[in-house]
């Protein structure tokens, strides 16, 4: 039986818009905004990291000690926004993935801390551990969709420094950029630490960073102590720090999108302030989320309103910030239902013309709660019709084929041409739905992912990390687990 050809990582293709539409004028995006200040230097945040909490007072931010509530003033806040640069890099593992966020493209990832998975081995559904995150991340290396890494699954058998065990997963299966969700102080030192033996130093982390981290508020107004301790660590080190709020319409936010909005995007700007403050000049991404709550039952829901992303990202580019934010997902059990069809792919294709640097959202289902192998691929499969919906066709002679039509003519034909056997099938993309079957009609679609998942997961396997880094990430978690575990 001959030897089948090995398979090698899909170029990443992102998002790149032929035009970018203005959805909101600026009065309106400015409305937004002196909204989201005066919640700050009205009502202000709690901040229950001690060091964050210093960094305000020192610049002379309204405290109350007894509240711990900070007010910031307009001033802080413009002046904060105006020190954090527009566009940088974020590099990978060894620099053929890096991103530029000043290209105008569109880069996309998973979704993230999803904390079940259907074993692609056996079938069975259980908890999900660092070997089933490691499995994953090596179809998140592969696929061109995925620019950079989430922790699509939890390495929920590892304990305290599960966040830590994750990120070994990443680097020893992806060459691209990682963006972890590490909580607390201890967590983000020795996450630096690993940083650092992956960039090969200090000096080089700075420069060319392959590795984010995403922090987010405590929704309603709420600068929690693990995550400002992390932030402040991170962007001490030079690392990009994802400054994100997740309110929820009705239950941790007002019930109306617009004052949901306005305070989703006045916890980001306290985030964004108190880096600026700490390191005046260090990277930032804005990620303000908005999302509903079913009002039977309170549960998160995917809304069939699909405007609040790009409106997120439109404001954090109204203040000169680059921006990431959610797409995609679904509130459907299982992949290839209509429900999650329905819900990810105008999410995914209103996205692309959103004009954002980073995006979030594919290969997880019910309610970003289970991995299957077969999702991502399918989510993938939609990316690239929303890539396709977004680019422009090309005009030049060639594709125009004016002199094609003229040798042709009327009531011609043009499949014996020799235009027509150069483009033909360069010009029909193929989807999963139109995967050719033996009888002369198309396979089932969730059939064709989950042969192509598995053969990746049988087949595929990333570049190697260095022995040497390899074994020092393998130190730095045996002390952080000796630690924490006594």
């Amino acid at each position: 039986m001959p030897e089948t050809a090995p398979l090698h990582r899909q170029p990443i293709e992102p998002w790149r818009p032929a035009h970018v539409p203005k959805l909101h004028d600026d009065a309106y995006l400015d409305r937004l905004i002196d909204a989201a200040l005066q919640i700050l230097a009205r009502t202000g945040v709690k901040v229950l990291s001690d060091k964050a909490a210093a960094v305000f007072r020192e610049h002379d931010a309204e405290y109350d000690a007894e509240r711990r509530v900070v007010r910031l003033s307009e001033e802080l806040v413009r002046t904060a926004l105006a020190s954090a640069p527009r566009s940088f890099i974020l590099g990978s593992r060894d620099g053929s993935c890096d991103l530029d966020l000043g290209s105008g493209a569109t880069y996309m990832t998973a979704d993230g801390c999803g904390t079940e998975v259907i074993d692609w081995r056996t079938g069975g559904r259980r908890s999900s551990t660092k070997a089933d995150l490691a499995d994953a991340t090596r179809m998140l290396d592969y696929v061109s969709s995925i620019a950079y890494w989430w922790p699509i699954v939890g390495a929920g058998d590892c304990g305290e420094t599960a966040q830590l065990h994750e990120l070994d997963a990443a680097w020893n299966n992806t060459v691209k950029h990682v963006q972890p969700m590490i909580q607390g102080e201890f967590q983000a030192r020795l996450a630096v630490e690993m940083a650092t033996v992956i960039a090969g130093s200090a000096e080089e982390l700075r420069r060319r960073p392959p590795i984010s981290d995403l922090t987010f508020t405590v929704s309603p107004l709420v600068i929690d102590r693990d995550g400002g301790d992390a932030a402040l660590v991170f962007a001490a080190a030079g690392v990009p720090m994802v400054l994100g709020a997740g309110v929820a319409r009705g239950t941790t936010g007002p019930a109306t999108a617009a004052g949901a909005t306005a305070q989703a995007l006045g916890e980001v700007f306290a985030l964004v302030t108190l880096i600026q403050l700490a390191s005046p000049g260090a990277p930032v991404i804005a990620y303000p989320v908005v999302v509903d709550a079913d009002p039977r039952t309170g549960q998160l829901f995917g809304s069939h309103d699909h405007r609040d992303p790009a409106l997120g990202v439109a404001l954090a580019h109204h203040v000169g910030l680059p921006s990431q934010h959610a797409t995609g997902g679904t509130t459907g059990e299982l992949p290839g239902t209509w429900t999650a069809a329905s819900e990810a792919g105008p999410s995914l294709t209103m996205s692309a013309w959103s004009g954002s640097e980073l995006a979030v959202g594919l290969g997880l289902t019910n309610s970003d709660m289970l991995w299957t192998p077969e999702a991502l691929i399918l989510d993938d499969d939609l990316y690239h019709g929303a890539r396709y919906a977004v680019m422009d066709m090309p005009v030049d002679d060639e594709e125009l084929a004016l002199g094609v039509i003229d040798a042709v003519g009327p009531g011609g034909h043009y499949l014996g041409h020799a235009h027509t056997r150069k483009h033909m099938r360069a010009g029909f993309v193929r989807g999963l739905g139109s995967e050719p079957d033996a009888q002369g009609g198309y396979r089932d679609a969730v059939e064709v992912a989950r042969e192509r998942a598995l053969e990746i997961l049988d087949d595929y396997r990333p570049d190697p990390l260095d022995d040497d880094k390899a074994t020092e990430l393998r130190r730095i978690l045996a002390a952080a687990d000796a630690e924490l575990k006594s």
